[in-house]
Formats: C-alpha cells, sequence, structure tokens
C-alpha cells in the first residue's frame, strides 16, 4: 500500500482554470486543491516538470499563478476514476491570493465537516422515536 505524500490537505473545489504555455492557452477546472498545490482536468496535460502561468478564476476573485507539472495524466483514461489532467505544485503566488486560497480551504472544510456532523445527529434524532429528549455530546 502507498504511503500519502501530501504535504498540506485537499478538498474537492471545482474552479475554472486557463492554463497559458508556449502552444497556446488550454482550459481546465481544479478537482481538488490545496494551498500549495492542485490536480487540473483538462485535455492535453502539459508533461513532467513544466513550468507554466494560470489562470484560476474562484469565486469573487481571479488568481494569477505560476506552477510546475508534478504528475501527469497524458495517457491514461479520462474517465470519473481516472481524469484526464496533471497535479501542479504552486510556484509563485501573490500573497493576496494565496491568503485567499487559505481561506477559501478553510470555509470549505469547516462546512464539510458541520455537513458530516449534522448528518450525524440527525440520523441520532431519526432513531431517537421514542420522544425522550435527545443526549448530545461535543
Amino acid at each position: 500500500m502507498s504511503r500519502e505524500r501530501r504535504q498540506s490537505s485537499r478538498i474537492e473545489v471545482k474552479w475554472p482554470v486557463i492554463v497559458q504555455h508556449a502552444k497556446g492557452d488550454m482550459a481546465g477546472e481544479t478537482l481538488n486543491f490545496s494551498s500549495i498545490s492542485a490536480f487540473i482536468r483538462c485535455p492535453k496535460p502539459l508533461r513532467l516538470n513544466e513550468i507554466f502561468d494560470m489562470t484560476i478564476d474562484a469565486p469573487d476573485r481571479r488568481l494569477s499563478v505560476n506552477a510546475e507539472v508534478v504528475w501527469s495524466n497524458i495517457h491514461g483514461r479520462d474517465d470519473e476514476i481516472t481524469p484526464r489532467g496533471m497535479g501542479v505544485r504552486f510556484l509563485n503566488m501573490a500573497s493576496e491570493d494565496q491568503i485567499f486560497i487559505t481561506k477559501a480551504l478553510a470555509t470549505q472544510s469547516l462546512g464539510k465537516v458541520a455537513t458530516e456532523y449534522l448528518r450525524a445527529l440527525e440520523k441520532k434524532v431519526h432513531k431517537n422515536r421514542s420522544g425522550h429528549p435527545l443526549k448530545v455530546r461535543a
């Protein structure tokens, strides 16, 4: 079994992306994101170690990022399990954009935790049909 090598947690975020490259611009979207990297789903992923600029259309903000391809799915299948695309590491980003991404990730992570907690609470309430008050432990 392989060990996870990621240095920061990821969340699923689908933001439109434009990859700017010498061969021309290419549209794509992020599938998951961290504060230092992302997976970009795109039709023609760049090669390993290529450095490029990209624009990310996040909600209420356009981010400009310089990135490096750290892995690429160029020839594999392109489906929901193994989407065509590339893993990128952010090399250079404005500090305001870094703060924006960090806040967006924190908000989404908290939202996910809150949603999971509410679902668990709903299950407990659903099971407790006896009419007795529900005891909730934090």
